[in-house]
């Protein structure tokens, strides 16, 4: 994510209770490879475009950190100060639904605009 601009989407993925049957749904659906994710005691996984081996997105468990994610498909867009992001979100009447707080080694969150739609925003 080095290369990666301001305000850029860099990633997408879908966090639920049963990630098992839902990797299963989108495989059937969409067509998409399922590469394991290994988590420690349980996977998450990766979704691999057929024929390519580019991971594109991911479907993970609502467990651990990931608890308070919501269920659906989730856009992460790089900005400057992850804090002071979810900061101006509450101030312009949206919610922080989850964190900030880190995401391996960069800060991250999940913001709710005034409408209800949400966003995850990742430290660039």
């Amino acid at each position: 994510m080095s290369e990666t601009k301001l305000g850029e989407i860099v990633w997408r993925d879908l966090t639920v209770a049963d990630a098992s049957s839902v990797r299963d749904f989108y495989a059937d659906v969409v067509g998409w490879d399922v590469k394991d994710h290994p988590m420690g005691d349980y996977n998450d996984y990766e979704m691999v475009a057929p024929g390519s081996g580019e991971t594109v997105a991911g479907v993970c468990h609502a467990r651990g950190t990931n608890a308070g994610v919501p269920p659906q498909w989730l856009m992460y867009v790089t900005v400057a100060d992850v804090a002071a992001s979810a900061e101006r979100c509450t101030v312009l009447g949206g919610t922080v639904i989850d964190g900030p707080r880190p995401m391996g080694e960069k800060p991250f969150c999940v913001v709710q605009d005034p409408a209800g739609a949400v966003l995850a925003l990742m430290q660039a």
